[in-house]
């Protein structure tokens, strides 16, 4: 005979009320009035542009817009390093004649 045995848990739910960490945000800031400039800009349907802008006359610019040209236009690309000319190594056996 198998006896069994019923269980019953009781779970607890503890709410803890958190204050807010870390270091205190001094309104009137130049960084705080950036960062609500930056939200208002947000709201109204604009783009936020963040890190370096780049130059669009540099060289790396012109080949990143001539592949993106290639890749519209449907030609292959091959990524990575180009396969070089591979230098030929000859040996030439030289037989010596004796006088």
């Amino acid at each position: 005979m198998k006896k069994s045995v019923a269980t019953t848990a009781t779970v607890e739910t503890i709410v803890v009320k958190s204050e807010k960490r870390g270091r205190p945000a001094v309104e009137g800031s130049a960084r705080q009035v950036k960062l609500a400039a930056r939200a208002v800009r947000v709201a109204a349907g604009g783009s936020v542009e963040r890190g370096r802008p780049s130059n669009p006359t540099s060289a790396r610019q012109a080949r990143l817009a001539a592949q993106a040209e290639r890749v519209s236009r449907g030609i292959d690309i091959k990524v990575g390093r180009p396969k070089g000319s591979k230098a030929v190594v000859t040996t030439e056996v030289v037989e010596a004649v004796e006088a």
